[in-house]
């Protein structure tokens, strides 16, 4: 099996919509061809998908000052099967921020921390009024992320 690059992303909007799907757009660049890109919903993922990924990207909205409920609730259901067997899991993240993303930010740090996974890449913060230059910066994370796996990076 190659390389799996597996995106969870909680999409409630148009917006956070777009935003997952620049973040796949960009792992899907021409120029990377050793990387099989996965988008999916939190609620359609479960500790397999997790095994099987060679790195992850997570997406999140800023709900409240913590992640959505979506991705609390994938992170509820899939940290005890998988700590033993993805330590080490490359990965970053973005948020979809209507404030400063802090506390949604160290929230995602303290249980991947936990779940001793690697963070190999700088998480996109897209914080405030929508902008349209979130979408490059979640395109650029997503190429980032499927150029280093592929290269052998990480």
């Amino acid at each position: 099996m190659g390389k799996v690059l597996l995106i969870i992303g909680h999409v409630p909007s148009p917006n956070t919509q777009a935003l997952r799907d620049a973040v796949e757009e960009g792992a899907n660049h021409p120029d990377i061809d050793g990387v099989d890109v996965r988008a999916v919903s939190p609620f359609d993922t479960g500790p397999e998908d997790v095994k099987a990924a060679s790195a992850i990207i997570l997406g999140t909205t800023e709900n409240l000052g913590y992640m959505s409920g979506a991705l609390k609730d994938f992170f509820d259901r899939c940290y005890y099967p998988v700590i033993e067997e993805t330590e080490g899991l490359p990965f970053s993240f973005y948020i979809r921020a209507g404030l400063d993303g802090t506390g949604t930010r160290r929230a995602i740090e303290s249980i991947t921390t936990g779940l001793r996974w690697k963070q190999v890449q700088e998480p996109v913060l897209c914080k405030g009024e929508w902008r349209e230059d979130f979408i490059d910066q979640a395109r650029d994370l997503g190429m980032a992320m499927a150029a280093g796996l592929d290269a052998g990076v990480f």
